[in-house]
């Protein structure tokens, strides 16, 4: 047998499950299992330190991903120049960090004919916020806007779009309208965090990324769409970054995209069908 699993807190909403599943089904990985485990920050190194050789590897979420690089053997360059490790493979008894929802956001985006975008503003300056800024410097842009509730708590922000060679202009999102200028905004606002900005999205004519999945379409992304705007969801992000997790714990490049995607997508229906919504979430 070999063994994979999502870690994070909470994490009973995770869809990560359904999509690895899917690849090992597709692949005839019949001996591979992936599970879904609560952890939180305290936790996290035990867990590691209890990792034996049937162990393929971890899907990191919330709140794991800055922990996690002080706590694995190695780690990718661009996982430390994110600020934060959503993978951990596991070979020859040691454990490797690395960042694959920056390939999530720009796969995502390319998928959606928004591959270029002449400008962008992130909302938000989380862990996800830095992986935006990272792809937003992977998609070649050398300046952008972050818009954070604390600009004065901004620094740690603004270190990563340095090191990734943005040159980032910071406000407030209560002053968000100042800010909207760009051809693409990127929401990486947990859940209805960003619910009250949806007028001002809508009214602004950019595109819309927005890294929620569930329940969708959230007000954003409706809003945007009803005045004729563009929208990507956050699932093409999850599906995306899923893949390239399994192709590094399997160390295969044959993974089934639309096999991952449409289990993703019936289990996003079903939840949706269910008396009461999951958690908002986001992996």
């Amino acid at each position: 047998m070999t063994r994979a699993a999502v870690l994070g807190k909470p994490i009973g909403h995770s869809l990560s499950p359904v999509l690895h599943r899917a690849a090992y089904a597709a692949m005839g990985l019949d001996g591979w299992t992936y599970e879904a485990y609560e952890c939180d920050e305290t936790g996290l190194w035990g867990f590691l330190e209890s990792l034996d050789e049937e162990w393929a590897g971890l899907s990191l979420t919330m709140p794991l991903k800055r922990t996690a690089l002080k706590l694995v053997d190695t780690v990718s360059d661009l996982a430390v120049a994110v600020g934060g490790a959503n993978t951990v493979v596991v070979r020859d008894g040691r454990r490797h960090g690395d960042n694959t929802d920056v390939h999530g956001i720009v796969a995502a985006l390319a998928e959606a004919g928004l591959g270029a975008p002449g400008s962008a503003l992130v909302l938000g300056g989380g862990a996800t916020a830095a992986s935006a800024l990272a792809a937003l410097a992977e998609l070649g842009l050398t300046k952008a806007g972050l818009a954070v509730r604390n600009p004065e708590r901004a620094a740690e922000s603004v270190s990563v779009g340095e090191r990734f060679g943005l040159d980032l202009k910071v406000g407030s999102l209560d002053r968000l309208p100042d800010m909207l200028d760009a051809d693409l905004v990127l929401s990486t606002l947990p859940g209805i965090a960003a619910d009250p900005f949806a007028g001002q999205l809508a009214a602004s004519g950019a595109a819309l990324f927005d890294v929620v999945y569930a329940p969708w379409p959230t007000a954003c992304a409706s809003a945007v769409e009803e005045a004729g705007g563009r929208v990507v969801g956050g699932f093409p992000m999850l599906l995306h970054q899923a893949v390239r997790q399994v192709e590094l714990m399997t160390g295969r490049d044959d993974v089934p995209v639309e096999a991952m995607r449409a289990a993703g997508e019936a289990e996003l229906r079903r939840r949706a069908a269910m008396p009461v919504s999951p958690l908002s979430s986001r992996d």
